[in-house]
């Protein structure tokens, strides 16, 4: 009946536990997940308030898809062969990135460094810096300005080296080797100069009093520089469809970025129109070229043909001449147009073989009046050939594998245009001869005329001739003229950019993330803790690995000395140790002499320290108590006890000691200790041999409890000799410590043996306030016996041991999560 009593208030004490347990564990994952939470939105918070903001601004340009745009210069056309894709190069070119630099005010950047941040302050500065252009500067290197009054700032520089760059040639001039200190007041508009630099700073309308003392800067930027950190553009078309691109680039300051892409646009598009002017200005100097040999042969021709008139007092000719005159003027208007196409493509040829580089200057052949679409497309190829080299050799040199295959095309479309000239010479020269034919032949007419009528016609041709040329050259002139006046860009800007938007930091997706992080985190935290742990944590580890009965837990010891139960016999550790030895009388059925075995799958379990402390707590039964170290390999029990280790076990196995002489008292009162003596070669004979029967013999009729500490059980096999000897044995399992499968291969071996008596005993508990037991708090409820049950923490039994308060002076993050 008194069995049923205590099983049944065994297992409500343990139903106890297990619920405050199970809500303790409940509590404490919900605490943690928001902490988590709270702290990955904190770390969102400072993250998006300290990171410098990057911005995007866009701007959109249609390139115009009608690819043979045509541009009327008289009645020729000019043929613009645009790509989307050659388009997007030129937009993303290093030439165009130099030309837009070159137009803004950017070469000094002004700074203002707050939180941490530096900020850059583009047309908001609260000071001006004018530099001498003609006088190096310091290039890339932080000036610091402390405004001190209206009148007055601090300037301060450091740098251990420094280039100087010189703006009027635009590239550097000499480095500073030496290191750069300057910390000096000056006076606003007053001129610094050095041989490193020379400038003035003044406030603009922009200072308030609230830059007195603030962490202001500025730089002086070299154009390579500013074109490498600019030439970062992004650009793609809308859709796939579309001509239509988005150029887009990234960068700390929303409005400077404006201003570099809206003027990116238009010096594009700019560049467009100088292109056309230019080739209307190259037909324009070809034809006053022309206009001055035949101005000079039209006027010679008038006036021989007014002195004629008038010394032979004829006015015009009669009818058969005139006839004669006007067939004749065709023929030869004909020949000198083809008279001056010749010279035109002769001065294309000479053009084309002399200049290497370029082809800037040449006339389209569509502005002389010449109907040649395919030479047309020849000499836009060659314009586009020289555009490409001219980009590479920005970023690169005459030896790139790149310049070389351009080169090679090049000469190329040289060779095509020289052959297709050359083919249209020759055509001419027919026609030409064909119509010099037909002019002999009317000369042969002319010879009849009469003399003053033969002069006469001769005179007027030639000046019919020059007359037409002449008419013609400033037809096509004022077309030119007209043209370059009316030019438009090809090209046209969408929407110009404004303002920009934040890409980075993004703060409510970081906010999101720091939210889906702060969920997932805990889960994945105690998921993998418990997939990835191969240490023994908690009671349900123990019983997926084994069916033997655990005897109870030792609570983990804060204090400095290994015999604690003696030294703070009022502790909580003393108790678990009064717990086990409860447990321990309640297996034994009460016997008065016990023997017990204390061992361990592997070292660093606790075995000496257990060994030691359960004597003691034996020994403070009022009990003779013995404890013998048995680990003869590794002998350490005198250390703590202060004793000697030259007598001890293996001395008396060998018949160099006599039993008296084993048998050395300790501090503890009631508790001898027998060493385990100097370390034997043979251990396991000695443990095996009939000289240790009679040692344990004679210690059982001394002792009413004898504690044997042992080596490891899975190391060596010193243990499973001596389990003959005991009553119960101690199998030792370290809290996070001892290893899940090497404790599963040994205590799988030692039920295979079938050996009898053997409880787990778990050592170095760590017990806060709040937790029922050890690792997630589902505890170790004991009740081996009339209401036996030690490890309830804070709200049980609080205040009966002398170092309760102890707890106290751990942090609630310590508590929370059990850490020691």
């Amino acid at each position: 009946m008194d069995n049923n009593f205590n099983n049944a208030q065994q297992f409500s004490q343990e139903e106890s536990i297990d619920i405050k347990a199970l809500f303790f564990k409940f509590f404490r994952f919900w605490y943690f997940f928001a902490l988590t939470i709270f702290v990955s939105l904190v770390i969102a918070f400072l993250f998006n308030k300290y990171t410098k903001p990057v911005y995007e601004v866009k701007t959109t340009v249609l390139i115009k898809d009608d690819r043979s745009s045509q541009n009327l210069i008289g009645i020729g056309i000019i043929n613009n062969q645009q790509n989307l894709e050659n388009e997007m190069g030129l937009i993303n070119s290093y030439a165009l990135a130099k030309r837009t630099i070159e137009n803004l005010d950017f070469e000094i950047s002004y700074f203002e460094e707050e939180n941490f941040i530096t900020r850059e302050l583009y047309q908001s500065s609260p000071f001006r810096v004018a530099m001498d252009t003609t006088h190096p500067q310091l290039k890339n290197i932080k000036f610091g300005l402390f405004i001190l009054s209206n009148a007055k700032y601090r300037l301060v520089v450091q740098a251990e080296k420094a280039v100087m760059y010189d703006y009027s040639k635009r590239e550097d001039n000499g480095e500073v080797t030496e290191p750069i200190i300057i910390n000096r007041e000056y006076n606003f508009g007053d001129e610094i100069e050095t041989e490193m630099f020379k400038f003035t700073v003044f406030l603009t309308e922009k200072y308030k009093s609230d830059y007195i003392d603030k962490n202001l800067a500025f730089t002086f930027n070299d154009y390579e520089g500013l074109i490498g950190t600019f030439r970062s553009t992004q650009l793609e078309p809308i859709n796939r469809e579309a001509s239509i691109i988005e150029i887009s680039i990234k960068g700390d300051n929303k409005e400077k970025l404006s201003d570099y892409i809206n003027e990116l646009a238009n010096q594009y598009l700019l560049r467009g129109i100088e292109k056309k002017n230019k080739i209307a200005e190259n037909t324009i100097r070809f034809i006053d070229s022309e206009l001055v040999d035949i101005t000079d042969s039209l006027n010679f021709t008038e006036n021989v043909l007014q002195n004629f008139r008038v010394n032979n007092e004829i006015m015009n000719m009669d009818y058969k001449s005139n006839q004669v005159f006007e067939a004749m003027k065709q023929f030869e208007d004909q020949k000198a147009q083809l008279d001056l196409k010749a010279r035109y493509y002769r001065n294309l040829q000479d053009y084309l073989t002399k200049n290497k580089d370029n082809i800037d200057d040449v006339v389209i052949p569509s502005a002389m009046g010449i109907e040649d679409p395919l030479l047309t497309q020849l000499i836009g190829g060659l314009a586009e050939l020289y555009a490409q080299r001219a980009n590479i050799l920005f970023s690169s040199s005459e030896k790139n594998p790149a310049v070389a295959a351009v080169d090679q095309r090049i000469r190329t479309t040289k060779t095509t245009i020289l052959e297709n000239i050359q083919n249209i010479i020759n055509t001419s020269q027919i026609s030409i001869q064909s119509l010099d034919n037909r002019i002999a032949e009317l000369e042969k007419e002319v010879n009849k005329l009469p003399e003053t009528q033969r002069k006469l016609f001769g005179i007027e041709r030639k000046f019919k001739l020059n007359d037409a040329l002449y008419t013609y050259l400033l037809q096509k002139r004022s077309e030119a003229q007209i043209a370059k006046a009316s030019n438009l860009p090809d090209n046209e800007i969408i929407d110009i950019a404004r303002g920009g938007s934040q890409v980075y930091p993004k703060k409510s997706l970081n906010y999101l993330i720091a939210l889906v992080l702060g969920l997932v985190l805990p889960v994945v935290y105690i998921l993998g803790k418990d997939y990835f742990n191969d240490k023994i944590i908690e009671r349900k580890d123990l019983e997926k690995l084994t069916n033997l009965p655990i005897i109870g837990h030792i609570i983990h010891n804060n204090k400095e000395t290994a015999i604690v139960v003696s030294e703070s016999p009022k502790s909580s550790i003393a108790e678990s140790f009064r717990s086990v030895r409860t447990n321990l009388q309640y297996l034994t059925q009460g016997k008065e002499q016990q023997t017990i075995l204390v061992t361990a799958d592997m070292v660093g379990a606790g075995k000496t320290f257990v060994s030691i402390n359960l004597a003691s707590i034996f020994a403070m039964y009022d009990k003779r108590t013995l404890l013998m170290g048995y680990d003869l390999r590794k002998p350490k029990i005198y250390q703590d006890f202060g004793l000697t280790n030259t007598e001890g076990i293996s001395s008396y196995l060998i018949n160099k000691s006599k039993y008296e002489d084993i048998i050395q008292t300790s501090p503890v009162k009631n508790l001898d200790v027998i060493m385990a003596g100097p370390v034997p070669p043979n251990p396991a004979e000695l443990i095996s041999s009939a000289k240790n029967d009679e040692l344990m013999a004679r210690v059982k009729a001394d002792y009413d409890y004898i504690i044997i500490d042992t080596p490891p059980v899975g190391l060596v096999t010193d243990a499973f000799l001596l389990m003959k000897y005991t009553d119960a044995n101690l199998f030792l399992v370290r809290q996070n410590y001892t290893n899940k499968k090497v404790f599963e291969s040994i205590i799988k071996d030692i039920e295979n043996r079938k050996m009898g008596n053997i409880y787990l005993l778990v050592n170095d508990v760590k017990l806060g306030k709040g937790s029922y037991g050890y690792g997630y708090g589902y505890g170790y409820g004991y009740g081996y016996g009339y209401g036996y049950g030690y490890g309830y923490g804070y709200g049980y039994g609080y205040g009966y041991y002398s170092d309760d308060d102890d707890s106290d002076k751990k942090s609630v993050f310590r508590k929370i999560f059990g850490k020691a």
